[in-house]
């Protein structure tokens, strides 16, 4: 700025020093260059500053753009974060899912097994029942009114209950077997017999009043001596196997009615044979019970 002033004096200057010495001519010809000079120098000085203005806003321009790439690189480095996280969780969720496959084929091949197990059980209960119902329907035909009369013939829980009371058995007071009751026990005999896959418990009952008898010291005695001559009849006069015989006895704790009465003494006084299907088939099926692995879903 200095400068271009000092050129303008210099001018000046020697325009003032050399009018005396040239025409006015001349003189109004410098007027008119420097005119045009001063008019150039403006339009210079214009154009300098617009271009001052156009870089500095081409700076921030530029710096706006950096800005913006800057930004734009952040976000693709968070994008491909992003991206590594979901391809973690995405290969642990198949990873985890294919382990849980694992478990729900186990988990139905046991469930599988567990119905065949039941579909074994159901069958064999059904089997058991079907030849209980069969069982009892032959042993109350063979039987006459008048027997039927002594002879009660229940089926409880898939187990057939033959009772029999003590006046039609025994000798009263006594265990000995009296005639009256070989032909009922014969055909017991025989239902026991066609029946192989059952086993026999015969089982005494008493009343609640005291014996006192030789060799017999109380109604232990006496309900397990019943139990065992009627055990001895099957086996030795009409060849029930006696392996699947048993003898027991229960004396006066186990009543079916109460001792109060005369009649209700009569009910307690009974001799019970009690058929069921032999436990060996059931055992094995337990044995074959389908294993659980415990596998968590």
């Amino acid at each position: 700025m200095k400068q271009k002033n000092l050129w303008l004096f210099a001018i000046a200057v020697t325009v003032g020093f050399t009018s005396s010495c040239i025409s006015k001519k001349e003189f109004q010809a410098l007027r008119s260059e420097n005119d045009a000079l001063k008019s150039e120098i403006a339009s210079l000085k214009e154009e300098n500053n617009s271009c001052q203005i156009k870089l500095t806003e081409k700076g921030a321009s530029i710096k706006s753009l950096q800005d913006l790439l800057d930004a734009e690189k952040k976000r693709n480095a968070e994008l491909k974060q992003a991206y590594k996280d979901l391809q973690g969780s995405l290969d642990k969720s198949l990873q985890q899912n294919s382990q849980g496959n694992v478990n729900i084929s186990k988990l139905v091949d046991e469930i599988n097994a567990s119905n065949r197990f039941i579909k074994q059980l159901v069958e064999a209960k059904d089997k058991s029942d079907s030849l209980n119902i069969v069982l009892t329907n032959n042993l109350t035909r063979s039987l006459t009114n008048a027997e039927k009369q002594e002879v009660d013939v229940q089926v409880l829980k898939g187990v057939v209950y033959i009772s029999l009371a003590d006046n039609m058995l025994y000798k009263s007071g006594s265990y000995e077997i009296n005639s009256r009751a070989s032909e009922t026990l014969s055909k017991i005999a025989k239902i026991i017999k066609d029946y192989k896959e059952y086993e026999v418990l015969i089982e005494g009952n008493t009343d609640d009043v005291p014996i006192s008898r030789p060799n017999i010291r109380n109604n232990w005695d006496l309900s397990c001596l019943r139990a065992s001559s009627v055990v001895q009849a099957l086996q030795n006069e009409y060849g029930v196997d006696p392996q699947r015989l048993t003898a027991g006895g229960r004396g006066e704790y186990n009543p079916v009615a109460s001792n109060s009465s005369e009649i209700g003494k009569q009910r307690n006084r009974r001799t019970q044979i009690i058929i069921t299907p032999k436990l060996d088939q059931f055992m094995d099926l337990i044995e074959e019970a389908p294993e659980t692995s415990g596998a968590n879903m």
